[in-house]
C-alpha cells in the first residue's frame, strides 16, 4: 500500500486537559501543575499521527454539537484529517483529565458522544471512502456496550470490503471487565493486534512477550507487544520468528497519545512494504516523538 491510499481510522474524539504534575498528587489540597488543553482521544490521535506520515486517512467517530466537538473537527481537518464526524445533539463531546507525573498517567474519563456512535453512521462512512485500503478500530469502540456495535460493523464492512485491519486494544481496565473471551472473539481474524504489557497480560496471561504474541496468534494474523522502555515485539504466527525493538531513550515528558503515535508508526511504515523490524523501527520512533512533548498529536 502506497501513501495515496486510503487509511480509515475509526473511534474516538476526546478534548484531553493534560496536567503534568510537579510532585505527587496530594489528596484534600493543592498539586501545582502546567495544564494544556488540545484534542485527545485513542482514534482521533492515530489519525493525526497517520496523516503526518503522508496517508491519505479517514476519521470516523462522533461528537457533541458544541463548541468543543467543532474545535475538534477543526484541528483535524488542520492537521489533513478528514473527518466523517456524527454531530450528536444533547450530548457534549468526550473529555479525558490527564494527570502525568514520572513518566506516568491517570486517565478521568467522560466519553460522553463517542458513545453513541452507530453502526449505521459507521457502514455509510466507510461505503463513501471507495480508496480505503485499510481500516484501523480503536477497542475503546468495542470496549463499551453502548458504541460496541459500531465497532463490530466497522470490521465486517471492511472484512467484506477486502480491507486490511487492525485493532489497538486500548486499556487493561476495560479489558478485564468485558474479559479476554469476548474480546477475542469480536476481533478475531483481524490482520493486526495491538496490545501493550497489561493489555497483553490480560489477554494471553502473565507469559513472556513473544509467548503471549504466540497465544495472542490465534485470534490475530500478527501482534504487537508494547512494553514501553523496554521497546516493543512482533509476533507473526505460532512458529515464525520474533522481531523485537528497543525504546528509543529520550526525555519523557509527557506519555499521552505515546502508544498512539507507535500505532500511526507501526502502520504507516507496515502498510507501505516494510519489515517487521522496519516498522517496529518507525513506531518506536513516533512513540518517542511523541512523549518528548506535551500532548497526544504531531508536534506542530
Amino acid at each position: 500500500m502506497t501513501p495515496g491510499t486510503r487509511v480509515v481510522v475509526v473511534g474516538d474524539v476526546i478534548t484531553d486537559v493534560v496536567a503534568v504534575l510537579t510532585a505527587p498528587l496530594a489528596a484534600g489540597t493543592d498539586t501545582a501543575a502546567e495544564i494544556s488543553l488540545g484534542g485527545g482521544g485513542q482514534a482521533a490521535n492515530t489519525a493525526a499521527w497517520v496523516a503526518a506520515q503522508g496517508f491519505a486517512v479517514t476519521l470516523v467517530g462522533a461528537v457533541g454539537d458544541d463548541d468543543a466537538g467543532r474545535d475538534r473537527a477543526a484541528e483535524l481537518a488542520r492537521a489533513g484529517v478528514d473527518c466523517v464526524l456524527d454531530r450528536v445533539s444533547g450530548v457534549p463531546t468526550g473529555t479525558v483529565v490527564v494527570l502525568t507525573a514520572d513518566g506516568e498517567r491517570t486517565m478521568v474519563t467522560s466519553r460522553g458522544a463517542n458513545l453513541r456512535l452507530t453502526a449505521e453512521h459507521v457502514g455509510k462512512a466507510l461505503a463513501a471512502a471507495p480508496d480505503a485500503g485499510h481500516l484501523h478500530l480503536s477497542a475503546y469502540t468495542l470496549l463499551d456496550a453502548a458504541s460496541r456495535a459500531a465497532g463490530l460493523r466497522a470490521l465486517a464492512a471492511a472484512r467484506e470490503r477486502g480491507l486490511t485491519t487492525s485493532v489497538d486494544a486500548a486499556s487493561a481496565g476495560p479489558l478485564r471487565r468485558v474479559g479476554a473471551r469476548a474480546f477475542l472473539g469480536w476481533v478475531r481474524d483481524v490482520d493486526l493486534l495491538l496490545v501493550n504489557a497489561d493489555e497483553a497480560t490480560v489477554l494471553a496471561g502473565g507469559l513472556d512477550p513473544a509467548a503471549q504474541g504466540r497465544a495472542l496468534s490465534a485470534t490475530a494474523r500478527r501482534v504487537v507487544v508494547k512494553r514501553g522502555a523496554a521497546g516493543a515485539v512482533w509476533v507473526e504466527g505460532r512458529t515464525t520468528a520474533v522481531s523485537v525493538a528497543a525504546a528509543r531513550r529520550v526525555a519523557v515528558v509527557d506519555v499521552t497519545g505515546a502508544g498512539d503515535a507507535f500505532a500511526a508508526g507501526l502502520l504507516t511504515a507496515w502498510l507501505g512494504g516494510a519489515s517487521a523490524s522496519a516498522a517496529l523501527d518507525r513506531a518506536t520512533e513516533l512513540g518517542a516523538l511523541a512523549v518528548s512533548s506535551v500532548g497526544a498529536r504531531p508536534p506542530a
